[in-house]
């Protein structure tokens, strides 16, 4: 059973409980996902487009990777089939970030 947090997500209008793994982020499991994509999507726009990604957003990137594992992992006993597809494919998502920044010439923008 997925471990959860006192709390709801703090998403207006929505009941649902909060996962241990994101505490952090005080969203549900859908939430979470649903703004990680959005996340995805731009770096991935980016990238193709040829305009630099800045560290901070990578490291939101692979910071959203390793919530869905967890997330995954707490979930392998009592998997939700749907919200289960939803991070894999997320995650597949994510390493096409991976894999598109490591093998084009992506400018790294970094804080000044």
């Amino acid at each position: 059973m997925n471990a959860t947090v006192p709390g709801n997500c703090h998403r207006a209008g929505c009941a649902s409980r909060i996962p241990a793994a994101l505490t952090s982020a005080q969203l549900c499991l859908d939430h979470f996902v649903d703004e990680a994509f959005v996340r995805t999507d731009e770096a991935l726009g980016r990238c193709r487009e040829g305009r630099s990604l800045d560290s901070e957003g990578l490291e939101w990137l692979l910071s959203d990777a390793l919530a869905v594992v967890k997330n995954l992992e707490e979930g392998a006993d009592e998997p939700n089939p749907e919200q289960r597809d939803r991070m894999l494919e997320l995650l597949l998502v994510l390493s096409n970030v991976h894999e598109y920044v490591a093998n084009q010439s992506v400018r790294i923008k970094r804080p000044a």
